[in-house]
């Protein structure tokens, strides 16, 4: 009998090593396809199957699917938000062409364009941030007096914050206009700028699959005027009301976007006139899925799997506990040359993982994204002031050190 195999569109570095055990699990054999299959550490350690292929040619995607239909049974097609979203519109292509479940691609491509999305949210009435459309550093400049200061100024399409920036003067808003378009930022499409009014309020996300939301979190950045996580914890400390609001929102943004298939996940500023939406994300966002897993007793990467394959979902909440992460964050750049405690705060009872991303010796430049992390420490227990101070004391266990590049001049 072949083989179940489930294709896996690139990678990620914490979600991807879950999908791949849990396919795994479930008895699938997982493949990868990707352009550089060697940014994936994981691939190699858990020994999974990958393979070298332009993921940005659909044609070539579907022939190679047909090659490996050869050898094997494809039970399901997904893929991950890398280096953006664009390709779960490919992969939504992939599963209409082979029959195979998937999300709605043309309802996917709306979505990952920013703009477009804030479009239809509005025309549906959703809350959301007064937002203006540039393509030049002129148009942005004029967008943000119109709106009033301060503003967000980030690509229309992207991910994992890459580009966006808190902007608090017209200096500010001007030099970053000419950054993004400059030669430094990597643009997917036709450079295209969102400013939007900075909602200030918390930060609460909500996750959901298909028309159903599973769980809400709140989480903390870094320092201004980047978006980096440095915290992220479930539940969120909401009233019964307040999660009835968000609740209510989320769905109004599944419903005006189409996206009734799979995981979404969508981003709140909690502000003085109630919730506003920042952005809908289609599909798990990195980190949370052990949160989740941990807090409700739902795994996300089990039920997304079991979505995608054709078997119906169970996403009953287990039980009720409280989960946090706390994301690790260099405050230079330089070389990572010593790395030490983890295994002091892995043992610290209540603490579920400690994890660094990266190595001793790897070169540090931060570029004010997700990427910027290199580690993270998820602990849970019954309440959310056990679970910090859990968080707490196993961080203060862990330390590294960062040596700086040599001055060009030297």
């Amino acid at each position: 009998m072949a083989k179940r195999a489930l294709i896996l569109i690139e990678g990620h570095r914490s979600n991807g090593p879950l999908y791949v055990r849990e396919a795994q699990r479930l008895g699938l054999q997982p493949i990868t396809l990707a352009t550089d299959p060697a940014q994936y550490d994981y691939l190699a350690a858990e020994g999974s199957e990958a393979i070298r292929i332009d993921t940005n040619d659909l044609e070539t995607l579907i022939r190679e699917c047909f090659r490996l239909r050869a050898t094997c049974d494809i039970a399901g097609i997904t893929g991950f938000a890398n280096p953006g979203e664009s390709v779960f519109v490919t992969v939504g292509k992939l599963c209409r062409h082979f029959n195979l479940p998937g999300p709605d691609p043309a309802s996917i491509e709306r979505c990952c364009d920013k703009f477009v999305q804030r479009q239809l949210l509005a025309q549906a009435g959703v809350p959301m941030p007064a937002y203006r459309l540039a393509t030049n550093a002129r148009d942005v400049e004029g967008a943000a007096a119109e709106i009033g200061l301060p503003v967000i100024v980030k690509p229309a399409i992207g991910s994992a914050s890459s580009g966006v920036r808190l902007c608090r003067t017209a200096d500010e808003v001007s030099d970053h206009a000419t950054h993004l378009l400059g030669e430094t930022h990597v643009w997917q499409s036709s450079p295209r700028i969102l400013v939007e009014e900075f909602a200030q309020g918390s930060y609460y996300g909500a996750n959901t699959m298909g028309n159903e939301v599973i769980a809400v979190g709140t989480g903390a950045f870094g320092p201004p005027p980047h978006f980096v996580f440095c915290e992220y914890l479930f539940p969120a400390p909401l009233t019964d009301d307040e999660h009835a609001r968000i609740v209510d929102v989320s769905l109004s943004c599944l419903q005006a976007l189409g996206l009734d298939w799979g995981p979404t996940n969508i981003e709140f500023r909690w502000t003085r006139g109630g919730p506003v939406v920042i952005e809908v994300n289609p599909r798990l966002p990195g980190g949370e899925s052990e949160l989740v897993q941990l807090a409700y007793g739902i795994d996300l990467i089990n039920e997304h799997i079991k979505l995608v394959i054709g078997e119906e979902c169970d996403l009953r909440a287990r039980h009720s506990r409280t989960a946090a992460a706390r994301f690790l964050v260099p405050d230079r750049d330089g070389i990572l040359d010593r790395i030490e405690g983890t295994g002091l705060a892995a043992a610290v009872p209540g603490v579920v993982d400690v994890r660094f991303y990266v190595a001793p010796n790897t070169p540090i430049v931060r570029k004010g994204d997700a990427g910027d992390t290199i580690g993270h420490v998820i602990a849970a227990s019954t309440n959310s002031a056990q679970t910090k101070a859990i968080l707490q004391r196993a961080v203060d266990l862990i330390g590294w050190s960062i040596t700086p590049f040599p001055a060009l001049d030297e």
